[in-house]
């Protein structure tokens, strides 16, 4: 049974470093789809649970980082361009969603 819980949260703690944006996204929903189902023992089911919060953290600091290299472009009343550091959302504006 453990290797059936293996398999079914799909173990690759060691590649979750190497894995892009839209793929921790893809696995953070295999492995909600895993828990819900309730076809995992609780020992599969905690591991799966484990592997989706380093993935979530994965993702969260990829977003961090995408957020400080965009860029806003300004055009200067000379029509000139600047680039200006993206300005994060106030907590205002996220209430607001």
């Amino acid at each position: 049974m453990a290797e059936r819980d293996k398999q079914a949260t799909g173990e690759m703690a060691g590649d979750e470093a190497e894995v892009d944006f839209a793929a921790a996204v893809e696995r953070l929903e295999q492995l909600v789809e895993r828990l819900e189902s309730g076809e995992l023992t609780l020992e599969g089911s905690l591991a799966a649970f484990e592997q989706g919060v380093r993935l979530t953290r994965n993702a969260q600091r990829r977003l961090d980082e995408a957020e400080l290299r965009v860029r806003t472009l300004v055009e200067r009343p000379d029509g000139g361009i600047d680039f200006e550091p993206f300005a994060a959302p106030s907590a205002e504006d996220d209430s607001e969603h």
